[in-house]
Formats: structure tokens, sequence, C-alpha cells
């Protein structure tokens, strides 16, 4: 399994995945699941993938040479698209050709094709764009209400993302949430495993310095991690216990005004509840 997160934001975009693959409990391995592809100047992109490895796998070395008719000019590549919706296309493309490759035989052997990315980045002459493709070579969007995209073990790091992070999130700030938000998945699910990369793009630059690479030595995330652990621990305890019987609190946990009656017991083998 695997948990990847792609952020869009005013000043940029946030990236972060980890490397486990698991394929039964004597077979984890580390694969890495971001791909960049960068010409200085004229296009950023940048690919996160989660499912099946060899599918991910296949749709990654395919991308770097898939091509899409063009009526009217030279087939689409991911080099010499227009707009990031028709380099999308092309992931697309991609995708479904590997699926008439390798779906039948898959089923054969009782593998479903089962494959999802997250695909974002910047062409020069457009504002940066973040989309969602799935296992049909489909895809949606990231919108201001939708501002991120998670794929693989997705739930235990949602929270934090929906709580904190918006458009106007600084890129520093977004990176922190998305490692936050991947330590709490670390927590809950051992399927998702370290070393972490981790990049960020600064609008209308078309390149990046800042990639990093997370493993369990790295200073800030064992900082975040630890950190992270004690603040909800003092959040937790600062919040009052429940008030089973009123008292002298605001707060009442039993209200008599509550719209819904409480659970009513059954105390004899007759006695219907409806």
């Amino acid at each position: 399994m695997t948990y990847c997160v792609g952020i869009k934001l005013d000043a940029g975009l946030v990236f972060l995945s980890d490397s486990r693959t698991n394929a039964g409990l004597d077979q984890i391995s580390t694969f890495r699941k971001m791909m960049v592809y960068e010409k200085a100047g004229d296009r950023f992109m940048v690919m996160l993938s989660a499912g099946n490895l060899s599918i991910s796998q296949s749709v990654r070395e395919i991308l770097q040479v898939e091509k899409i008719d063009n009526p009217g000019g030279e087939p689409l590549t991911i080099w010499n698209a227009p707009s990031m919706f028709d380099a999308v296309r092309v992931l697309g493309s991609a995708v479904r050709r590997v699926y008439d490759q390798d779906a039948a035989s898959l089923k054969q052997s009782g593998i479903d094709f089962n494959a999802s990315m997250i695909f974002g980045g910047q062409i020069k002459g457009e504002a940066m764009r973040l989309f969602l493709v799935y296992s049909a070579g489909n895809f949606i969007e990231a919108t201001r209400e939708t501002c991120f995209f998670q794929i693989g073990e997705s739930k235990y790091g949602k929270p934090v993302l929906d709580r904190m992070v918006t458009p106007a999130s600084g890129l520093d700030e977004a990176a922190k949430c998305a490692l936050v938000s991947m330590d709490s998945t670390l927590k809950s699910n051992l399927s998702v495993g370290l070393p972490l990369d981790l990049l960020v793009y600064e609008r209308d630059r078309f390149a990046t310095d800042k990639i990093a690479c997370i493993d369990e030595h790295n200073p800030y995330f064992h900082m975040i991690r630890s950190t992270w652990g004690q603040k909800l621990r003092q959040i937790f305890e600062s919040i009052e216990d429940p008030h089973w019987n009123g008292g002298a609190t605001a707060h009442p946990l039993r209200s008599a005004d509550c719209r819904y009656e409480p659970m009513r017991k059954i105390t004899h083998p007759g006695e219907k509840i409806v």
C-alpha cells in the first residue's frame, strides 16, 4: 500500500509520497512513488502513483514516450503539450494502453487493474493545475474548494488536511501539514513507510530545488513526530471530562432539551422497542 498527497495553493504546489510496497508479510520493499518532469523555463510536472506496482511502473515508462492525436499539428506528449489538461490526457492514454496490454492477463491471475495517480504542475502560459487520475484513465481537477488530493491509505491523514489547508496557506505551512498528515498515517498503518519524498514548487518558477528525501534519521521529521504527539496529548488533556449529572460545568453531557431520547433498555424477553 502507499500514501501520497498533492496540494495546490495560490503560492505553489506541494507533493509528498511514501515509498513502501507490500506484497505479503515477508515481501516489504522500497520503491519511490514520485516522478518529476522538468523542462526549465517551460514546464514542470510531478506524478505520484499508488496501486499495483507493476501497473504504476509500466505507466511511468510509457508516459515518457506516449503520444495522442492532435488534429492539425504534431502528436501531443507531456513534453510539448500546450496545457496541463493536454498533458494529463496523455497520462490517461498511457494508463489505458497499459490496461489494454495487461488487464486481461492480470484478471486471469485474480489481480484487479488497480492504479491511481496524482498529476500536477505548470506549463508556461497557464496557471498551475492538479489532477487525480483513476484506473480507467479518466481524471478530475482540484478546485479552490478541494485543493488537495490523496491516494492510497488516505483516511488517517485526511482530518488534519481538512482542518488546516486552504488555497491561501503558505508553502512551508502546507509542507508541514502534509508531513503531519503522513505521520498520522505512519502511526496507524504499517503498509505505509519511510523514506518519504517531499517536493515544493513555487508558482511560475518552472523548476524547483526544494526536494527532500526523509528517512528515520531526518531531524525535522523526527521533531514533527514527537512534537505532534505531545501537543495532541496536551490539547486532549485540556478538554474537560464529561459531566454526567450536570454540576459545575457550562457543558453538560446530557441535556433536557435534546431532540432525541436516550437509548432505552430491553429488560425482559417480550419487550419490543419501536
